[in-house]
């Protein structure tokens, strides 16, 4: 028979801050060996790997207080995410927006997860009254709207997407290159104002012609691929070494692939070497009549500085998806009011603005809510860090259905020395099965199970690490 989990303690007081910092306890359905390169939905296949390797299946808890676990999700996070936190119990709020910063604070400390995509702003002001916080997850690529360094000081895992947009991205710049080589934008305006204008000055194949991506990520690389199958040559530059695909070719220096390519592409992180990236100077350097896009992050392109190019024709057209000022919603608010230079943007000729839908395709989203809801329920459930993009990667097999007294432990702590021992002396009255522990920077993530543990020692072993100088957050999962 199940039996039914009980809450430690009642009330809300130090310790029964329960999720949060936290007693949140151990299910998840997902086997943990899954490998955060595979497919999100293959965790069938890591159950057939769990139970070939121990004899038993994945023991399938309730989490402690599931009813508890409470997630605000924005900014129309896609239905399969939805589906799947909802599934597993949690109090889901959702959003279709984002939310000005004092709605979000007020919102945000209840709440023990919070799943936003690229509008929402985490900052230090906004994440300091995030009480009962354990994780984000960003529904996207993109992190730079999260303070990943707080968040990691305070025991937030940050998730993100790494994947699952990247095909429909490349597809995109795949699509703008051909809408810039013909000029279909501009035709296609003219045509609607009801003006023929048949012309082919200016209007190219893009069959021979030269794509220099900066950045050879995975979006990056999917483009080259699909770029070289419609018969253009790939030069990309990247700050390390990387494998080519196909016949691409890597060059030393950014001036190099601007000097070189007719078409040139950004796919690089916000970063303070990525700022301004492409400005006045790397505009000059461009081919005379090369095109620009830019769908990474806004301040890649110096936008003033493209809108001369454009102006005296050294540029011959651009695609731009991102900018350094974005709405957070849809409606009429790209004006100079949210840039100065909007309107000057808008009256280019063969330029492509588009309001920040490289990723905004159904399989895309579709995709990352899975990706993203799945290492949100291991990391509640399991407290799997695989993935993290602001932690110490860990992971321990699942318990089993033949460990039914084993407990994990979870420290998050300050990376100093001497912790190790004193955690030991805490567990040391118990069998530790087994144990793992990393660190990224001042911060150290340690997962250990135990066993022979009854629910009556829970309270004290719990207590007894949050008592540890070195704590940032103790989280018990049985």
């Amino acid at each position: 028979m199940e039996s039914v989990p009980k809450d430690i303690s009642p009330k809300r007081n130090g310790l029964s801050l329960a999720v949060s910092n936290s007693l949140s306890l151990s299910t998840s359905p997902n086997a943990t060996f899954q490998s955060s390169y595979q497919s999100p939905t293959s965790s069938f296949g890591a159950l057939r790997l769990a139970r070939a390797s121990t004899g038993a299946f994945p023991k399938q808890l309730k989490p402690f207080a599931t009813e508890d676990i409470k997630i605000l999700l924005l900014e129309n996070v896609n239905q399969t995410g939805r589906d799947n936190l909802t599934n597993q119990g949690y109090q889901v709020d959702f959003h279709k927006s984002s939310l000005p910063e004092d709605e979000l604070i007020a919102k945000i400390r209840d709440v023990h997860v919070i799943g936003i995509r690229s509008k929402t702003k985490l900052t230090a002001r906004v994440l300091r009254e995030a009480k009962n916080l354990i994780v984000i997850g960003c529904f996207c690529i993109g992190t730079n709207q999260v303070d990943l360094q707080y968040a990691a000081q305070h025991g937030i895992a940050v998730f993100n997407s790494p994947f699952s947009n990247s095909r429909s991205v490349a597809e995109l710049i795949i699509g703008e290159i051909i809408c810039l080589a013909r000029q279909l934008g501009d035709r296609s305006n003219e045509l609607h104002r009801g003006t023929w204008n048949k012309v082919s000055n200016g209007c190219w194949e893009i069959r021979g012609k030269t794509l220099g991506i900066i950045g050879y990520g995975h979006i990056g690389s999917q483009l080259s691929v699909l770029a070289e199958a419609m018969g253009m040559s790939v030069i990309y530059y990247d700050a390390v070494n990387l494998m080519s695909l196909g016949s691409a070719r890597q060059v030393s220096t950014l001036a190099a692939l601007l000097n070189d390519a007719d078409f040139v592409t950004c796919h690089v992180p916000e970063l303070p070497e990525t700022k301004n990236m492409i400005g006045s100077q790397q505009l000059d350097q461009m081919k005379k009549g090369s095109y620009l896009i830019n769908a990474s992050r806004g301040s890649v392109v110096d936008i003033p500085s493209l809108i001369d190019a454009m102006r005296s024709g050294k540029i011959a057209g651009a695609a731009l998806d991102v900018y350094p000022s974005e709405p957070g919603g849809n409606g009429d608010y790209f004006t100079k009011d949210l840039n100065p230079w909007a309107e000057d943007l808008r009256s280019l000729k063969n330029i492509i603005l588009t309001p920040h839908i490289g990723g905004s395709t159904e399989e895309a989203q579709s995709a990352i809510g899975v990706e993203v809801s799945e290492a949100l329920v291991r990391y509640v459930n399991e407290g799997t860090t695989l993935g993290a993009v602001n932690m110490p990667e860990v992971n321990l097999r699942s318990l089993t259905m033949d460990e039914p007294n084993h407990v994990r432990v979870i420290f998050i702590h300050h990376n100093i020395p001497g912790v190790l021992r004193k955690v030991n002396e805490v567990l040391g009255n118990h069998n530790v099965d087994k144990q793992m522990t990393d660190s990224r920077g001042d911060v150290a993530y340690l997962m250990a199970d135990i066993s022979n543990v009854n629910q009556s020692e829970i309270k004290e072993l719990y207590e007894s690490l949050e008592s540890l100088s070195s704590r940032i957050m103790t989280r018990v999962l049985y």
